[in-house]
Parts: C-alpha cells; structure tokens; sequence
C-alpha cells in the first residue's frame, strides 16, 4: 500500500474533524479513525485544531494520546502508557500491524535488504499467544500490501523483503533521520569513488594494452620488411648464381658439343677416308702423292 492510498482512506476523517467541534465527536473520530482498515497515516488528523483540542483534556485527553500511539507508537508503547483507552479487536488489530511494520523496517545492518524475524521475537512484541496468530497476522499483512515477506515455519522465521512506508514520524525523530540519510550519502559516495577508481584502473589497463598492442605491430610489420628485403636480395643472389652456373654449364656445353662435332667431323673424314687411322695414312699418303707429283712435276717442266 503507498502512501497515496493511505491518505485517501484518511480524507474522510479529515473532512468530519472539521465539523467534529465537542470534545465527544473529535473523540468518536478518533475512534473511527484508528479502527478504519486502510488507515495508517495519522499525522494530518492529529494537526487538526479540533483534535488537537483534545490535548490535555481531562476526559477525552487519552484518545488524543491515544492517537499519537497509533500515529508511530507501537504496541509495547499503548501498553507502557498508562489510562489509554481500551482497544477494540479491530483496533488491536491495526495497532498490531502498525508495530509489525515498524520491526521489520528495522534492519540488522545498513547494507542488509531483508530482515529475518523470528516467531519468538515477534510473538512477545506484539502480545500473541501461538505462532499461528502471528502467521494470521502477517499473511493479512502481506495481502493488504505492507509488507513483502515470507514465512518460514520450519525455521520459525519471518523474512521480510520491502516494508510500505506507512508511519509517521515521532516529533524528534528528523534528526535521527538526518542522521541515516548523511550515512547513507557517504555509502553512496564511497561506492562511487570506488566505481572511480575501478573505472581508472581499467582505462589505464586499455591504455598500456594498446601501447603493447602497437609496439607488437610495429615489430610485425618490421620483421615483416626486414623479411621482405632479405628475400628479394637472396633471390636476386640465387638468380645471379644459377645464372652463372648456367652460364658455365652452357659453355660447357658449347664447348662438348663443339668437340662433339668435330669429332663427327672427324668420324665423317674417317668414313671417307677409310677411319681415322687410314684417314691419317690416306692423308700421309695423299701428301707424299701430291709431293710426288708436284716433284714429278716439277721435274717434268724442268726437264721442258
């Protein structure tokens, strides 16, 4: 239940406090008020002036007193002030609930999001006598939205999850409420010095990954050229050097197929002239031939 809902419920009340002018009536609105089962805010009716009127009346002085217990007292609270008067079931009731939200807003730690509760506990605060009427009661809390909690009967606890913030606040208590929130300020700005500094050290991680990232590229792309430079002058060597040898094996190779051919050439003189040993004596013969005939010849134009 929020807020909104809560002090709609109350604006009836608030619209007859303004015709409630004798003590009586303001008394009877009290009444009502307090036994209404989607009332819980009471702050309003008790600044009204005909409530107010109450205060320190001597007959119906303790239903203003009586009020101001519903508004942020509890049930202990009704039971240590003294000539209250007495409640009616629904009015024990909705004090009850009013004391069930008020223990279970109270937290175990400033960073805790639930509160465990136990039967025990809970049972002698709010004057019930089994863990049954506790059971009803906070089930009847929990459907009429005060409260998110669950019960837990093998562990005899009460785990309370979120509380509507139905009541009001006891004069005196804004210092006390300064006080939490300027705690709850600092936790807040401790959390975000930290998300700061969480938020530093990962920028300056990025920053040194990329001057890693960066150095390690430079270093590729130098081995890379150096590679690439390295490769092009031992091919151009390679090249020079199987050039060379090509060479030479290729004038080895002029050289044998010019010995190849004269040896055809002297082959083919042999076949002509009968081998190369006849050729060789043909040859010899041949000359000795030509000497004779020159000589004969000779001879034969000397003699003419």
């Amino acid at each position: 239940m929020d807020q909104s809902r809560a002090l709609n419920a109350l604006a009836s009340s608030l619209a007859l406090a303004k015709s409630a002018t004798s003590p009586r009536a303001a008394a009877d609105l009290i009444g009502q008020a307090t036994s209404n089962p989607n009332t819980f805010v009471f702050a309003e009716l008790l600044q009204q002036p005909n409530i107010r009127a109450l205060e320190g009346h001597e007959q119906y002085g303790n239903f203003y007193e009586l009020l101001k217990v519903f508004a942020w007292g509890t049930w202990e609270s009704y039971k240590a002030t003294p000539d209250l008067p007495p409640l009616s079931p629904a009015q024990a009731t909705k004090l009850r609930l009013l004391t069930l939200l008020t223990l279970a807003s109270h937290k175990p730690a400033a960073t805790s999001t639930t509160s465990r509760l136990s039967y025990a506990a809970l049972c002698a605060a709010l004057d019930l006598a089994a863990p049954l009427d506790l059971e009803q009661l906070v089930t009847q809390a929990i459907y009429s939205d005060l409260l998110a909690a669950v019960l837990d009967p093998a562990a005899q606890t009460v785990v309370v999850t979120c509380v509507a913030p139905l009541r009001d606040l006891a004069p005196g208590s804004a210092r006390a409420m300064v006080a939490e929130l300027a705690a709850w300020a600092g936790r807040c700005d401790a959390v975000l010095a930290e998300l700061e500094g969480e938020v530093a050290r990962v920028r300056a991680l990025a920053r040194k990954r990329g001057v890693r990232e960066a150095k390690a590229e430079r270093q590729v792309a130098a081995v890379m050229e150096e590679g690439g430079r390295s490769g092009g002058g031992g091919g151009l060597g390679l090249g020079m050097g199987s050039s060379g040898h090509n060479t030479r094996g290729a004038r080895r190779k002029g050289e044998d197929e010019d010995e190849g051919d004269a040896m055809e050439v002297d082959n083919g003189g042999g076949s002509l002239g009968g081998g190369g040993k006849k050729r060789s004596a043909g040859s010899g013969g041949g000359v000795g031939v030509l000497g004779k005939i020159g000589w004969g010849g000779g001879g034969a134009r000397s003699g003419r």
